[in-house]
């Protein structure tokens, strides 16, 4: 019989965004069959406590899957450490996890897609992620599906054997870059990946995605992506950890299953280009700049 992965999902104290994540992914197809697991994070401070019980009361609401089980913390642990402790739990446990976070909304095929390709690449060392989302490409000759180097952390998953790859050191991780690396890294320059190491390193950002596409690259391993995004991030609106209010990233959501994986076990060109031509032009012009920087400023100014 069929061993579907677990998935995982971290909230912490957006109860809208939650609901909606929730909702989408318990009509996925699978999702009846798939263990739960809700990973509720500690309020760091008291004007953060309301809105983290009303997270967890919604929690003890979720319907439409095998079982759940809720895991609330005591203490605040921050997103990265309760997505990396809890993915090492459950890799531990199931040899494979799916994981989500609480503003990922999703097609009612992306179970499917994820366990199939967890399955498809089982044994396969030099697959070590699989992304569900994927930016507006508008390339229409592109494969259903195709590997990439850079890991999409807009829900996705991986292995126990890939996972123990993962260096949380970001010392460790910087020591092995020289230049060249870090402009293969970063896109040829046109993604500020590089820029988030040096961030993180300087307590600017605590991002566990960051070092975890790190590792892969420094292992030479390969994420798989779907050409149509399965994932669309509906946290752009300021009120995430690290997300700002912008439109660059939506998409539409794909509303077919996925039926073909790559037998070639290498980056495809064709999609790369299309990859760092979106992400050289994705703020658009001056003046677009200018408008959204603006309009960041403005939400900043009245939380």
């Amino acid at each position: 019989m069929r061993q579907l992965a677990p998935i995982a999902i971290f909230l912490y104290n957006r109860p809208d965004h939650a609901q909606r994540t929730l909702d989408s992914l318990s009509k996925n197809i699978l999702a009846d069959s798939s263990e739960l697991f809700i990973f509720s994070d500690a309020a760091k401070d008291e004007a953060s406590r309301e809105a983290v019980e009303q997270v967890r009361q919604l929690a003890k609401t979720v319907t439409g899957f095998k079982c759940i089980e809720i895991i609330e913390r005591t203490t605040n642990i921050g997103l990265a450490n309760s997505i990396i402790n809890g993915v090492t739990q459950l890799v531990n446990q199931y040899g494979k996890v799916i994981v989500f976070e609480d503003d990922l909304v999703s097609s009612p095929y992306t179970l499917q897609y994820f366990n199939d390709a967890l399955d498809h690449y089982a044994n396969q060392p030099e697959v070590m992620h699989v992304g569900a989302y994927m930016y507006d490409l508008k390339i229409p000759d592109l494969p259903e599906t195709f590997f990439y180097r850079a890991a999409t952390s807009w829900g996705w998953a991986t292995w126990a054997r890939a996972w123990k790859s993962f260096e949380p050191d970001v010392d460790k991780l910087m020591a092995q870059f020289d230049d060249a690396k870090i402009h293969q890294f970063s896109i040829e320059g046109t993604m500020n990946f590089w820029k988030q190491m040096q961030e993180f390193k300087a307590g600017k950002n605590n991002s566990w995605a960051i070092r975890w596409y790190a590792s892969i690259f420094l292992q030479h391993g390969l994420t798989l992506n779907p050409s149509h995004s399965l994932i669309h991030n509906i946290g752009h609106d300021g009120s995430g950890t690290h997300s700002n209010n912008e439109d660059m990233y939506q998409v539409q959501i794909a509303q077919k299953p996925v039926t073909h994986f790559p037998s070639t076990l290498q980056e495809n060109p064709e999609a790369y280009e299309a990859i760092k031509q979106f992400l050289k032009n994705r703020k658009g012009s001056l003046w677009q700049r200018g408008i959204r920087f603006l309009k960041q400023k403005l939400e900043k100014n009245k939380r």
